[in-house]
């Protein structure tokens, strides 16, 4: 009973609030490893690697909100209860995120790319997740006159819209609803 308590969905403010701190200590962690320890010939090709995941991590936003979240059981199922309660303090267990981090971008990259590079592009990775975790946060539960994050948050509510179609699943970024034409709204407003 226990360790499905790592995978629920719903956290307490502390639990909440850690994995947002965990996600930044470790962004600014694995830059400071790159910058200090890492080697000063590879500069350049470290930051494209990093540039890379973090670019990325749209795509990856897309397709897992997408795919995973609104399409394969039980994380559908899990998602829909954050549909019901947009305000509850409801995101990926820290457990889940790190480990799929850790095993589909930082591992293979190791295995590809070598050491430095893995570690590059997990910073991107990691840094755009973390970007996601605030900007998700920021749309249910922060008031602002920020007008990137105030088309965040209508893209998004267009999203948690009862009468809406499937569609508008990025969050950080509408980039690849446009890509993918699954941005309706936001086409039949133009």
């Amino acid at each position: 009973m226990k360790l499905m308590h790592l995978f629920s969905l719903q956290h307490s403010k502390f639990a909440y609030r850690a994995d947002l701190i965990l996600y930044g200590i470790m962004s600014v962690s694995l830059a400071t490893l790159l910058i200090i320890v890492g080697p000063q010939n590879q500069w350049l090709n470290l930051l494209g690697f990093a540039l890379m995941g973090l670019v990325s991590w749209t795509l990856i936003e897309y397709v897992l909100h997408r795919f995973v979240l609104h399409g394969l059981r039980p994380f559908s199922a899990w998602h829909a209860e954050h549909h019901q309660h947009p305000a509850a303090l409801i995101s990926s267990p820290t457990i889940l995120s790190a480990s799929l981090i850790a095993g589909l971008v930082f591992l293979p990259a190791l295995i590809m790319a070598g050491v430095w590079h893995a570690w590059a592009l997990t910073f991107g990775v990691l840094t755009g997740y973390f970007a996601y975790s605030i900007t998700h946060h920021a749309i249910h539960h922060w008031r602002t006159n920020n007008i990137w994050l105030r088309q965040c948050k209508h893209w998004h509510a267009l999203h948690h819209s009862p009468t809406r179609q499937l569609g508008h699943y990025g969050v950080t970024s509408a980039f690849w609803d446009h890509v993918f034409h699954t941005g309706y709204a936001a086409k039949n407003n133009s």
